[in-house]
């Protein structure tokens, strides 16, 4: 498997709103023309109220069936749950590593990728061998750059997801969460609930 590199600049040139993101360089694993797909980011906690993971499982299920393409961290339990949903179809997925392009890929990935439905990216050289907080920081705004629409599960009041889906909710995408109690604080910070 033969690793490529690209900027955010080449891969969105025809998209207005990308142009911030061109000193955004990547290195991938992966058919690269699935790049340009229209991608729904996807973010939760790591604590997540049990409704807001069931909510989450169902989305997924959904999106599944519309193949809808999903980019994430997949860092969070409830991130990798459901990219094992989503890697049980055909549906375009996108993992962006918060540390560098690993040598040996897990075999259940190298299959998705064969496949040409899976993409592995990261924006670290390859000395970046462990995540820190600071490389999922730059990895989750690898994330949000490559999405269309965001979509957070649940940010824990006070937490470092709350304090970036802040940003995010100033960044012009679409930002979306579930309409629960438990995610007033990303509704107050400009989230939508959700209504698709």
């Amino acid at each position: 498997m033969n690793a490529w590199n690209t900027s955010l600049h080449d891969v969105y040139s025809n998209k207005r709103d990308k142009k911030a993101d061109a000193d955004i360089m990547l290195r991938g694993l992966g058919d690269q023309r699935i790049l340009g797909s229209t991608w729904t980011a996807f973010f939760s906690s790591v604590r997540c109220p049990g409704n807001l993971i069931l909510s989450a499982y169902d989305l997924a299920q959904r999106w599944r069936l519309e193949n809808r393409p999903v980019v994430s961290g997949f860092h969070s339990p409830v991130e990798r749950e459901v990219l094992n949903i989503m890697l049980r179809s055909q549906t375009p997925v996108c993992i962006v590593l918060a540390r560098s392009i690993p040598t040996r890929v897990p075999k259940e990935l190298r299959d998705a990728i064969d496949g040409g439905r899976l993409l592995v990216l990261s924006p670290f050289g390859a000395t970046t061998k462990r995540a820190t907080q600071e490389t999922a920081s730059r990895r989750n705004e690898v994330v949000a750059a490559i999405a269309d629409r965001i979509v957070v599960v649940y940010a824990a009041s006070g937490s470092k997801t709350e304090a970036f889906c802040r940003q995010l909710a100033g960044s012009g995408k679409t930002c979306l969460t579930f309409d629960d109690p438990k995610t007033e604080n990303l509704k107050a910070a400009g989230f939508d609930p959700f209504l698709d």
